[in-house]
C-alpha cells in the first residue's frame, strides 16, 4: 500500500492509496456522476486543469480499451476513485497519471456541492506540502490555461458536404459522429482567425467543447464574431458559451457544474425531457435577447439557444459516454450543411 491524501484548499485532508504514477497534482477538484466512460472523461480536454473524481464506487470494471480515448491520453490532472480495478490503475501508472483509490469520495463530493469548487493536492507528500500546493494552484476562472489545447495541424475525414469545426480541445467522437451523417469534417487548430476559416470553403463551422473559462478566449470570441452572419454557426458546450459572448451575451462560473451522463434537459420547444452528457463548469447568462431551446432541469440553467444562422447546446450530443436522447442535434448540423451554399472568400 502507497499511502496518499487529498488536502483541499480549504483545509479538508482525505486520506487515500497511490495506484498511479508517482508525485505530486494539483487543479480544481470536480466530480463527475458518470457511471461508465471513464476512459472518455479522463481523456476528454475539457479536464484540463482539474483533478476528477468519481463519484461511482468502482472505476475501470472493463478494463481499457484505446478505442475509447477521446484524445491522445489522459487530459485531467489526477484521478480519484474510491475503488480502482488493477487493469486501469495501472494503465493510469504507465500514463504518468497521479492517481488515488481509497478515498471517501461520497464524502468529497458532498464537499464540493455544499462549498463549491476547490483547489486541491494530492500525492505521496506530506499533507502540509500539498496544502501549500493546492494554495499555490491558480484558480481556472480568469486565466488563460497556458497549454496548446487541441490540434495543432488541421485535419480531416469523412464525406460529402464539408463543415469546419474550429478545435478549441473537440472529443474526438464529435467529428466522428459528424462524418458519420454523411460530411466530410475539417478539423482547424483553436487560434485560426475567421478568413483561414471561410478558405477552408465550409457550409457551415462549429466551435467546439474545451477546457477553461470562456470570457479569456478572446482571440476564439472575436474569431466567431467575424463568423457571424457570413455562414452558419454551431457550438457545443465551450462553444455553445464562446458563441454566446460573441453575441454579446455573459458566462458565469457555476457552484459545482455539471458532470455526468444522468442530466435532465428539457427542449423548450417540444417539452420533451432529454437525458443528456455533460461537462462543464461555467454557464451562459440569459439576458433575454436570444432564443433559449433547451434549460437545465437541476438548476434551470441556459443549455442552448438558436437565432438567425446559429444554434447551441451546452451538452454533450455525441453521447461519448452517455445516452442517446441528443443525437438529433447533429442531424440539424448536417441538415444545415446540406442545403447550406458554400463560403468562398472573394
Amino acid at each position: 500500500m502507497r499511502s496518499a491524501h487529498l488536502v483541499l484548499e480549504n483545509g479538508t485532508v482525505f486520506a487515500g492509496s497511490a495506484v498511479g504514477a508517482q508525485g505530486v497534482a494539483a487543479g480544481e477538484a470536480c466530480f463527475t456522476t458518470a457511471m461508465a466512460g471513464y476512459e472518455e472523461a479522463a481523456s476528454d480536454p475539457s479536464y484540463m486543469a482539474q483533478v476528477l473524481a468519481f463519484s461511482y464506487p468502482l472505476v475501470g470494471n472493463y478494463g481499457v480499451d484505446a478505442g475509447r480515448l477521446e484524445s491522445d491520453g489522459v487530459c485531467a490532472e489526477a484521478i480519484v476513485m474510491r475503488r480502482a480495478r488493477p487493469a486501469w490503475a495501472h494503465w493510469l501508472a504507465v500514463q504518468g497519471v497521479v492517481a488515488l483509490e481509497d478515498v471517501d469520495t461520497r464524502a468529497l463530493v458532498r464537499t464540493i456541492r455544499d462549498g463549491g469548487v476547490f483547489r486541491c493536492a494530492l500525492g505521496e507528500a506530506p499533507v502540509e506540502e500539498l496544502y501549500a500546493r493546492a494554495l499555490a494552484e491558480p484558480p481556472i476562472d480568469g486565466r488563460p490555461l497556458g497549454r496548446p489545447v487541441g490540434t495543432q495541424q488541421p485535419y480531416r475525414l469523412g464525406a460529402g458536404p464539408r463543415i469546419t469545426i474550429l478545435d478549441l480541445g473537440t472529443k474526438r467522437s464529435i467529428p466522428a459522429r459528424l462524418a458519420a451523417c454523411g460530411l466530410e469534417v475539417v478539423v482547424v487548430p483553436g487560434d485560426w482567425d475567421a478568413d483561414a476559416i471561410l478558405e477552408t470553403g465550409p457550409r457551415a463551422v462549429l466551435v467546439s467543447n474545451g477546457p477553461g473559462d470562456p470570457a479569456v478566449l478572446e482571440g476564439p470570441i472575436e474569431t466567431v464574431r467575424d463568423l457571424l452572419g457570413h455562414v452558419p454557426l454551431f457550438g457545443i458546450c465551450l462553444g455553445h458559451q464562446i458563441l454566446a459572448l460573441a453575441l454579446g451575451l455573459e458566462t458565469f462560473k457555476l457552484p459545482f457544474g455539471h458532470r455526468g451522463a444522468n442530466h435532465p434537459v428539457r427542449d423548450l420547444r417540444s417539452g420533451r425531457v432529454l437525458v443528456t452528457v455533460q461537462n462543464h463548469g461555467f454557464a451562459v447568462a440569459d439576458n433575454g435577447e436570444v432564443q433559449v431551446t433547451f434549460v437545465s432541469l437541476n438548476d434551470g440553467t441556459v443549455e442552448g439557444f438558436v437565432g438567425d444562422g446559429f444554434a447551441t447546446v451546452q451538452f454533450h450530443p455525441e453521447a461519448a459516454p452517455g445516452p442517446l436522447d441528443a443525437l438529433p442535434f447533429f442531424e440539424l448540423i448536417a441538415g444545415t450543411c446540406r442545403s447550406a451554399r458554400t463560403f468562398a472568400l472573394s
